[in-house]
């Protein structure tokens, strides 16, 4: 069969390969591959500035926003053939740390985890792959166009989860939320924000294309410059990983807000902050910011339930771009005008 595998820590050399079917140590469900999503983590392991090989491979096959259809599935699994799938990334460390143990792998303290298409684990870019029933997650069959959205998803679902127990310190009744990044995760983050009712509004600098349409469609509002955004927000999910915004954004909330970064910094970059100014303000107005990356179990469960909740049509219109397998240097090369683009693995 033929799968997307990268040699990591060399700059693109990524090529369709064929390798070996899945064995049967790799999970008891055998998964027809529909789709895979194509992010930023990937763009980078193609780069080669991270990825590992599983132990005694030389390559990694790579893909880590999974949707497949089971093929094959043992009675005792709890699945069955035909059912729509998307694949757990993250497995817990061989000798647990205490988070790993119960489950919250998400967490893991000690850096020894693996993740599908990432470190360790060969990815979901393959026509066909295995999973463990306990890192399997069943789609609602409705999702067969959109599920591949899941993966992101989940990250922005173990965000709120997280910004809800914080919140809960005190009495707290959020109204304003302030998305920061129009990106997949910034959208979907801003969707679990307006399904639970709250005012939200979506900060990107980007003026035409599909986003603001995206965003006025939700049910919010899209600035394009931060003088624009209210000063208000209880509730501020960061998602573009700049380090100018990320400062500015936590001047600009409400008392006892809540900050969570998700997204990723690049190294090298100074901004210039006024630490005392900056701390001060933190502890007057009981604030906190935190980081949050990956997802558990819980996560996409609570991921598959909000995409279910969410308007087909708008979620379809999240994949901008649909590219074959074969074509994948297409996918792998950014537009600007892309919010999501998708590899269709299925023939």
């Amino acid at each position: 069969m033929q799968a997307l595998a990268v040699v990591p820590g060399q700059a693109d050399l990524v090529e369709l390969r064929e390798v070996p079917e899945p064995p049967a140590a790799d999970g008891a469900l055998l998964v027809e591959a529909l789709a895979v999503g194509i992010c930023g983590t990937d763009r980078e392991i193609v780069a080669g500035e991270y990825g590992e090989a599983p132990p005694g491979a030389d390559h990694l096959v790579i893909g880590h926003e999974s949707l497949g259809r089971v093929v094959e599935a043992p009675q005792d699994t709890g699945f069955a053939p035909g059912d729509l799938v998307v694949g757990i990334v993250r497995r817990p460390d061989p000798e647990p740390c205490a988070n790993c143990a119960v489950g919250e792998w998400d967490m893991c303290r000690n850096g020894r985890y693996t993740e599908r298409g990432i470190k360790g684990l060969h990815g979901f870019a393959s026509e066909r792959f295995r999973l463990e029933p306990g890192f399997a997650v069943r789609l609602d069959p409705g999702l067969r166009r959109t599920g591949v959205l899941m993966e992101p998803t989940t990250v922005v679902a173990k965000a709120w989860e997280h910004l809800e127990r914080i919140g809960r310190r005190a009495a707290w009744s959020p109204r304003r939320v302030l998305v920061t990044g129009a990106g997949p995760i910034g959208l979907l983050a801003a969707m679990l924000g307006v399904q639970r009712g709250l005012d939200v509004q979506v900060l990107d600098r980007v003026e035409n294309g599909p986003k603001p349409q995206l965003v006025a469609d939700l049910g919010a509002r899209y600035c394009t410059d931060l003088a624009d955004v209210d000063t208000d927000a209880d509730i501020v999910v960061e998602c573009t990983g700049a380090p100018s915004l990320v400062v500015e954004v936590m001047e600009r909330n409400a008392h006892n807000a809540v900050v969570c970064l998700t997204g990723v910094s690049a190294l090298g970059r100074s901004v210039e902050v006024d630490v005392g100014a900056f701390n001060r303000g933190m502890v007057l107005q009981n604030d906190v910011v935190f980081g949050s990356v990956n997802a558990n179990r819980r996560h996409y469960e609570q991921a598959a339930a909000a995409l279910a909740r969410a308007d087909a049509s708008w979620l379809e219109r999240l994949v901008t771009r649909r590219v074959p397998l074969a074509e994948f240097r297409d996918a792998l090369e950014h537009r600007d005008d892309d919010v999501k683009v998708v590899l269709d693995v299925e023939a």
